[in-house]
Formats: structure tokens, sequence, C-alpha cells
């Protein structure tokens, strides 16, 4: 079976720069030019619609008014982890926070994402610190 001719190489783009942006097709240029000048009487009948009763118009505008929270800022003492012997120290006080209902199982798991980084960070540097000291004590 042979190739088939192609006009760009295998593995590279045909537009490396990509489209810019924050450009727009054709589609979404010309629904803005016709929503334009309607936009202030669509919002009001959305919001009439919605003080009538009616539950899809006010769904969309309280997810307007008030959008789901993706993340919170979340209070938790952590204890220090200077080296990889603290790391049972984190686990736990982590484990105990999810136990009372302090932190969700959700917001540990992204804690503990963190705490992994940063053990790995510590792991490389320690690791960099021996290889240096073996450095200098294998050079005359």
């Amino acid at each position: 079976m042979t190739e088939r001719k192609s006009r760009f190489e295998k593995g590279k783009s045909g537009n490396p720069a990509g489209r810019p942006k924050g450009s727009r097709n054709k589609s979404m240029l010309a629904l803005d030019a016709i929503l334009a000048g309607e936009a202030e009487a669509i919002t009001r009948k959305a919001i009439e619609l919605a003080l009538e009763g009616d539950t899809q118009a006010l769904r969309m505008c309280m997810d307007r008014l008030m959008p789901a929270r993706k993340d919170r800022p979340v209070q938790f003492d952590l204890p220090v982890i200077e080296t990889t012997a603290d790391l049972p120290k984190a686990t736990h006080a982590l484990l105990q926070a999810v136990a009372a209902g302090e932190l969700t199982p959700s917001e540990a798991a992204d804690i503990s994402k963190s705490v992994d980084a940063h053990v790995r960070a510590i792991e490389a540097t320690d690791l960099h610190e021996r290889l240096a000291r073996l450095e200098e004590m294998t050079q005359p």
C-alpha cells in the first residue's frame, strides 16, 4: 500500500499560528448584528416571563445573575511540609478535615494534588543537593 500524497507535511500544521484569538465566524457576526438593536427588548421580555412564573426564563435569568461557583476559597490549616517525612502529617490532617466535614472530598483531592506537587519539588531539590555533594566528593 502506498501513502497518499498530501500538500501538507505529516505532523505539521498548515496554519501554525492558528485562528487569531477573539476572531468570530461569519454566522456569529451576523447574529450579533441582528440582536444588537434588540438586546434590551429581549432581556426585558425574559425578565417579564420569569416574573410571570416561566421556570425556564427564571432559570436563565438566575444563571446570569448568580452563575454556579466552580471553586471557593478554603480555610484549612495544613501542617508545614519541609521534608517527605512531613507528608503523613499533612495527609492525616486532610483526612481529619474530610471526616469532620470541614472539607469536601473533592476539595481534599485538590489540596492533595498541590501537596503532591510540593513533595515532588522537595524530592527534586533533595536529589539535586545529593548529586552536588557526590560530585564534590569525586572531584580531585
